[in-house]
């Protein structure tokens, strides 16, 4: 090599060699469908599991709407459920607050929709938690779903809700959450909230109701979105509740993993980890 257009040509092969194949459209990845069914009381929930032989173990999977869990080509805040599905598992999801049907008429939607209602002093998780509970008693009932093995999880906001499901549902035995939302006023949504409006639905208030829970968490050890700190300030909250509330417990199932990221991202094979936790604890 003695010139830059040898250079240069040998850097553009070392492109070309190095890109991905282009698959052809029966080689491309498939996810299994999503129905939307709904309870008795008229509760909408998606489903990715067709009706197993027995009640199987169940993830609940909180981050958006309904419809864009669904519409995601990549599924990517739903890869857990597709890994655990692999062993039998089933996974739902639902709008979580003002997010799909459950954004109001004239409210801000999404985190905005949050600090509007936290503001104005509504019940921002307790209605989300009731319809949870309604989907779980749903699949019980019709064979969908081992009530000795649920679980929840989320990522970022789906993460906060999944602690508050928990937290209000005693049969979701454990709870996982991908760069999780853990104290709301780390938003920037929430400048306009004070601290004694959102005292309510911080998770500091909901440790001794998660007491002797399994629970994982992972963040970004750079996370200023949702906050490494809080992250890391619940983890610590939840293993002194255990110890003071479930004393015969020698461990506290607690599992905080603080990784490189960038930014408020999940970090490296989050979601196979969460997957590889779950499976670990929901073995018979």
């Amino acid at each position: 090599m003695n010139s830059f257009r040898d250079v240069g040509l040998v850097v553009m092969l070392l492109f070309v060699l190095r890109m991905p194949p282009v698959l052809a459209d029966d080689a491309k990845p498939t996810f299994p469908p999503m129905r939307t069914l709904k309870t008795a009381d008229g509760t909408r929930f998606g489903i990715f599991s067709e009706k197993p032989a027995a009640p199987a173990a169940t993830l609940f999977i909180f981050a958006s709407s309904i419809v864009e869990m669904g519409n995601d080509p990549a599924r990517y805040y739903t890869q857990t459920g597709r890994d655990l599905a692999k062993d039998g598992w089933v996974y739902v999801v639902l709008d979580i607050p003002c997010h799909g049907e459950d954004q109001k008429e004239g409210e801000p939607g999404a985190l905005q929709g949050w600090a509007h209602r936290v503001k104005a002093g509504q019940d921002l998780m307790g209605p989300f938690v009731k319809r949870c509970s309604a989907v779980l008693d749903h699949l019980i009932a019709e064979g969908y779903t081992d009530p000795h093995r649920v679980a929840a999880s989320g990522t970022s906001r789906g993460g906060f809700c999944a602690l508050h499901f928990a937290a209000g549902e005693p049969r979701v035995r454990a709870v996982t959450g991908v760069a999780p939302v853990t104290n709301p006023l780390a938003l920037s949504e929430f400048a306009v909230v004070t601290e004694e409006q959102a005292k309510s639905i911080n998770i500091d208030s909901l440790t001794d109701r998660l007491a002797g829970r399994i629970v994982w968490l992972s963040i970004g050890n750079d996370d200023a979105r949702v906050s490494t700190d809080d992250c890391v300030h619940l983890a610590r909250n939840l293993v002194a509740a255990t110890r003071r509330l479930k004393p015969e417990m020698k461990v506290a199932p607690i599992e905080l993993i603080v990784g490189p990221s960038e930014g408020h991202r999940a970090i490296d094979d989050a979601y196979p980890l969460e997957a590889q936790f779950l499976r670990k604890h929901f073995r018979r």
